[in-house]
């Protein structure tokens, strides 16, 4: 009798524990699904206009930030579809596929690293990124490469030029002021970044009446 009721106590162990888990993959699947991942998203304004489109569609978020809004229930196909229809026209797009979730997620780490962190910018970018996305450098930077045709280092250049233009184009710093809060070593490195990106040096992109800026999901 003994071994008869060890048996039932190890099915019924092992029935708990079954439960248990299906309850945790449940509640991590819920979690997850009520997260969305939206493309294009590069400033403040873009999270007002995204959280007015989820709000007019009754789908109650719970937080937008950038790249990212958690809901407060998972999404139905129907939902889903009827929210990319409504992000399409204002240029977000909804992200499914997670290895481009991953690439979305490095360009709005070195965005906001680069334009609403500049006393950051000290940072080791190897470093940031693998902490920040929870994966090794190589892996991510092979990613990166393998979907954008370019690197991670020369999208992040691009986006520190991209704002060394606005910093000239609100003339209040001197070229060696934006070079130092750029991280730049010395004002001819910026400036030769500057004009291989561009064609121009910074004081003949001053000069001109049209300054050509790149928007930030263009980059």
């Amino acid at each position: 009798m003994s071994w008869q009721r060890k048996d039932t106590t190890n099915i019924l162990a092992a029935t708990l524990i079954c439960i248990i888990f299906a309850v945790y993959r449940l509640h991590v699947f819920m979690e997850t699904d009520r997260n969305i991942y939206i493309k294009n998203m590069v400033c403040d304004r873009c999270v007002m206009v995204v959280r007015s489109v989820l709000e007019r569609l009754g789908l109650m978020p719970l937080s937008v930030e950038l790249g990212r809004a958690e809901l407060s229930a998972p999404l139905t196909e129907t939902a889903r579809q009827a929210l990319r229809e409504a992000l399409a026209p204002l240029g977000f797009e909804l992200i499914d596929d997670p290895r481009i979730r991953t690439v979305e997620h490095i360009k709005r780490l070195i965005i906001e690293l680069v334009h609403h962190q500049d006393n950051r910018l000290r940072t080791n970018l190897s470093q940031y990124l693998a902490t920040e996305c929870r994966h090794d450098y190589g892996t991510l930077s092979k990613l990166f490469s393998e979907t954008q045709g370019t690197t991670i280092e020369k999208y992040f250049i691009a986006q520190k030029i991209e704002r060394a233009k606005e910093l000239l184009d609100y003339g209040e710093l001197t070229l060696n002021e934006i070079a130092d809060r750029l991280n730049y070593s010395s004002t001819a490195h910026l400036s030769a970044q500057f004009k291989a990106q561009t064609g121009y040096t910074p004081r003949q992109y001053r000069q001109q009446k049209e300054r050509a800026r790149i928007p930030l999901d263009k980059i």
